[in-house]
């Protein structure tokens, strides 16, 4: 009998409930989840969507089946208040969870669509960057949502609110003076999202340097320098600040080798070296450009330039380094002559007669002995 009085007393019954409920919700919402990712693995918008979302599904089930047994509970039971307000905040929470997964999942889809570890990648890196930077900006939107509607549940959140909106003349441009950084590089991102003057991985010289576009996030970019360090760079500045960059319409790029020689240096075995040397590696010649010309001469020396072309900076960057280097080689083997020379001319082995009874230059002039 004593169990009896247990179960009739409201409070004890409304826990059991909750708690049976909770159970039941967790092993469905278990259960509905792994047949999503079963079901799911031959697709891959299916297959993605279903990895991102089944951890939200798990706990949101139960938390709406907790607040439906709040909401049927007598309201005079103590604690049942401060419980609705808790789930609400914890249902708002995985909410936006839930949809920023759902967010992760669009983005994850699209990048597996659009590969960029492909020879022409100009295409994928523009979906790409599109993707990443419209995403992540409605990613702060879903975060400001989700913040927003939590503060809203406390009774003192909402009549700041009101208050606010009493004084939103003046607050607002205090905010938004204070926020015009922040603001700024959002309205930055869905420009570059538009317009896309950077895209990922492409190459730029920013602040004099050479890097690639790694990251592009909400508020700023990272740029990986050559030499791996990271620059971080705002999205204003790509919007507002001159820059570089060498894969806008396409990855190929010429690239310039200067050599001086002497002018008795004939052109066309050097021509035929340096088609040679561009045949030689054809992992980072692209056939197209392989030209020697002379462009600029001194009273010592003439300049050459030779120019070569590849399909991207990394490879240019190297072929350059072997024309130099073997250019410079065949001009010492094969005419050594052709380096730069300083030249002088030197009268040397003229005789002058001398006549001692005159006097020496500057030397005063000598007296005969008495």
């Amino acid at each position: 009998m004593e169990w009896q009085n247990y179960i009739a007393d409201p409070a004890i019954r409304t826990l059991v409930v909750a708690m049976v409920v909770v159970l039941v919700l967790s092993l469905s919402s278990r259960v509905l989840t792994s047949t999503m990712l079963r079901l799911g693995r031959g697709f891959v918008v299916t297959r993605e969507m279903a990895l991102q979302v089944h951890k939200p599904i798990r706990v949101l089930l139960p938390l709406m089946g907790l607040q439906a047994v709040w909401a049927a509970a007598p309201a005079n039971l103590a604690l049942v208040p401060l419980a609705r307000q808790l789930t609400t905040l914890l249902m708002i929470g995985v909410f936006t969870w839930l949809a920023l997964r759902m967010l992760r999942g669009v983005e994850q889809v699209i990048l597996l669509n659009n590969p960029v570890n492909v020879t022409d990648n100009l295409r994928a890196r523009r979906i790409q960057t599109q993707t990443r930077v419209l995403l992540r900006t409605l990613s702060l939107f879903v975060i400001t949502v989700g913040a927003s509607a939590i503060l809203m549940t406390f009774p003192a959140a909402r009549q700041f609110g009101t208050s606010l909106l009493a004084s939103a003349g003046l607050a607002g441009l205090a905010v938004g003076f204070a926020a015009r950084p922040v603001l700024g590089n959002i309205i930055a991102g869905v420009q570059i999202a538009i317009t896309q003057p950077i895209r990922l991985d492409d190459v730029v010289i920013v602040e004099n340097e050479w890097g690639r576009v790694e990251e592009i996030t909400g508020t700023y970019v990272i740029v990986r320098i050559w030499d791996e360090r990271r620059l971080v760079v705002p999205l204003q500045y790509f919007i507002e600040t001159p820059f570089q960059n060498w894969t806008r319409s396409t990855a190929n790029l010429i690239g310039s080798v200067f050599v001086w020689v002497d002018y008795s240096l004939p052109l066309e075995p050097l021509r035929e070296e340096l088609r040679r040397l561009c045949e030689e590696v054809p992992e980072l010649w692209n056939g197209e450009v392989c030209v020697l010309q002379v462009t600029d001469t001194s009273e010592k020396s003439m300049q050459l330039r030779a120019l070569v072309s590849s399909r991207d900076s990394s490879s240019n960057w190297d072929l350059r380094c072997h024309i130099r280097e073997n250019l410079i080689g065949f001009i010492q083997r094969q005419y050594p002559h052709a380096l730069p020379q300083l030249r002088a001319d030197m009268n040397v082995g003229q005789k002058h007669e001398i006549d001692l009874t005159q006097p020496l230059p500057n030397e005063p002039e000598r007296q005969p002995p008495v």
